[in-house]
């Protein structure tokens, strides 16, 4: 069996580069080739990659050019999966969601001018036509949760049986939970015996840090810590947690091969997003034995029940709402991440793999 994945950057950062790295690594034992195309990549002996060329001068252009630029032939291959937007594939994940939505919810917050911008940028035109584009031809779509197969559907007028819902896959011996000894680790050379707060998430904006900020400003407990992880302006959130005055709280990172550590020191995690297909950190705290609070334009809320795992939060700029969650999380945290664990054990990385080769098998000759 000869499979393509298509990943314009394959490297081990990012929920969907760890996803995509945990699905190709069950896949080996069962494909005698597994190819990539990709810009660039981090090398990996038992992969062949292929160079597909871009220009980098705009997000425009690179997505332009990554597109026309991959030449695949389908026929060369059993089955060709894309993690793009790109035209040319058999099976199309939409782990970026559906373009249009987040145009929309970013035109409740934004200016006058921004959300005028949106008509004429050329990325977000491209985007557009392009995801319309991918959607009638693609033979079958991928979506990793019901939020984005129903926003295919409603934005797109696609047939229902056209997508297969797949939800995220977790590694549930490299998330697990850690030992309460094991969290009274030395912290930044000192110790700390406060209560820990996560964010994994890059985009800073897109995730909502700014309204985590903001609620954190409003704790009546003085005594945490937030760790802010992944790629994002750190600058700009620096200034704004000042000018809270809570810089002294927060701890910025970014992208780290060994976040597990992370979610073993921490007591809950918190991702206020305005809008994620699917956060794969959801997954990941929530088997480590983390309580989740998270927002409704997060599919992961999917697998969620109010106040048993977590909180969902109907406004993701409701950072009153966010403080309230919050600490109630951190009083009931060891019962909430009890029901988390167990929940995130029956999303596992095997899991999504065993329903991603059932897709993949109906293109096998």
């Amino acid at each position: 069996m000869k499979i393509a994945f298509v990943k314009r950057h394959f490297s081990y950062y990012g929920g969907a580069e760890r996803y995509l790295n945990r699905l190709i690594e069950a896949l080996k034992n069962k494909a005698k080739e597994i190819h990539i195309f990709a810009n660039n990549w981090i090398a990996d002996k038992d992969l062949i990659f292929h160079k597909v060329p871009i220009l980098n001068f705009s997000s425009f252009l690179k997505a332009y050019t990554f597109n026309r630029n991959l030449k695949i032939n389908l026929q060369e291959f059993d089955c060709v999966i894309s993690f793009e937007r790109t035209i040319n594939q058999h099976i199309y994940r939409a782990g970026e969601g559906c373009h249009i939505r987040w145009l929309q919810i970013r035109s409740t917050y934004e200016h006058f001018w921004k959300r005028y911008s949106f008509k004429i940028n050329p990325l977000h035109q491209y985007y557009l036509k392009l995801e319309r584009q991918i959607f009638e031809k693609t033979p079958l779509i991928i979506a990793n949760s019901e939020m984005i197969k129903n926003e295919i559907i409603h934005y797109y007028n696609i047939s229902p049986l056209k997508i297969k819902v797949i939800y995220n896959g977790v590694d549930p011996l490299k998330f697990s939970p850690a030992k309460e000894m094991e969290k009274k680790k030395i912290i930044f050379n000192q110790s700390f015996n406060g209560k820990i707060i996560l964010f994994v998430g890059s985009g800073f904006e897109r995730k909502g840090l700014l309204t985590l900020l903001k609620a954190l400003s409003l704790l009546k407990n003085k005594k945490f810590l937030l760790l802010v992880l992944g790629k994002g302006n750190f600058g700009k959130y620096k200034e704004i947690s000042k000018e809270l005055g809570i810089s002294d709280k927060i701890h910025f990172y970014g992208p780290t091969k060994e976040i597990e550590k992370f979610y073993a020191v921490s007591d809950i995690f918190v991702l206020p997003t305005l809008y994620d297909p699917f956060s794969n950190a959801t997954l990941e705290a929530m088997a480590s034995g983390l309580p989740v609070i998270t927002t409704v334009n997060n599919g992961a809320s999917e697998l969620i029940e109010e106040g048993k795992e977590g909180f969902i939060i109907q406004n993701p700029l409701n950072y009153r709402e966010l403080t309230e969650k919050i600490e109630f999380a951190l009083k009931e945290k060891g019962k909430m991440g009890e029901l988390a664990r167990k929940k995130a054990e029956q999303y596992t990385i095997e899991r999504a793999a065993k329903e991603f080769f059932q897709c993949v098998g109906k293109f096998l000759s």
